[in-house]
């Protein structure tokens, strides 16, 4: 297995947090993975998608127009002064305020408004401050901090920065395993509507130069991890020794590119 041991060590020597950037799809299983190796490594864990919904929440309890721009942009200040979110990967609480929205904002009716916040300028280069303040100022040895955008904006810069992906039919199969109740043809819809929103907005689906693709579609759930360690500890310390079959049983899942291949 990978040296998550090596990887902390080598944070802590730096002086400075280790940002680890992960940009993808829906059902790529970025936030599982991302969490998970956030545990393994000792780091923090930044779901930056998280205020993007807290902030549509909270633009619809004060009874925000979203598709007015400059309402949006006006509610911004009090949003950022009040929002918080727990960088431990074992917890999972949002709070705006006092109000605790971590339930609230995963609503299918908060979902499919998002991308009417996101779209605002202002909001997008407001949370994009709050998410680089936030990782600056972990405690952590590290934090991993995952969205859409991160890899290209809010941290551009990171040593290792991976776009995980996966194969539509794939990323549909898992969401419809998490949406109880839901049908298949339901989450279908549900996922390709929220790709075609996001996509008028970011591109998540197309990794930037320096960017590491994970492609996790023939991967479960310990070898995309494992997978994720690898880059990680080669993006931040060097080539690292792995026992770790994933790559092997899957050679094309991990691609430096420069290297586009069609799916």
């Amino acid at each position: 297995m990978t040296d998550t041991t090596q990887i902390g060590r080598d944070a802590l020597a730096a002086g400075t947090p280790i940002v680890v950037a992960v940009d993808g799809p829906a059902g790529s299983g970025k936030s599982s993975v991302c969490r998970e190796s956030a545990r393994r490594l000792g780091f923090g864990y930044l779901d930056t998608g998280a205020a993007y919904r807290a902030l549509t929440w909270f633009a619809i309890d004060s009874g925000c127009d979203l598709d007015d721009g400059d309402a949006v942009a006006t509610l911004l200040p009090s949003f950022v002064d009040r929002y918080r979110i727990s960088q431990s990967p074992d917890e999972r609480w949002v709070r705006v305020g006092e109000v605790d929205v971590s339930e609230f904002i995963r609503d299918t009716a908060i979902s499919g408004e998002v991308w009417r916040v996101s779209r605002v300028p202002a909001a997008r280069e407001a949370l994009t401050a709050l998410f680089r303040n936030t990782m600056a100022s972990t405690t952590s040895p590290g934090i991993i901090a995952e969205g859409r955008d991160i890899t290209t904006v809010v941290a551009a810069d990171a040593p290792a920065r991976i776009l995980m992906t996966a194969d539509e039919a794939v990323r549909i199969a898992r969401r419809a395993g998490e949406k109880v109740g839901e049908t298949v043809a339901a989450v279908a819809e549900s996922v390709s509507a929220r790709d075609a929103r996001d996509a008028k907005v970011t591109n998540f689906t197309d990794a930037a130069d320096g960017v590491t693709v994970l492609d996790t579609t023939r991967l479960d759930f310990e070898q995309s991890v494992e997978a994720f360690l690898r880059i990680v500890a080669s993006a931040t310390s060097g080539p690292h020794q792995t026992t770790a079959p994933s790559l092997a049983a899957a050679p094309s899942a991990v691609r430096h590119d420069n290297t586009k291949e069609s799916r």
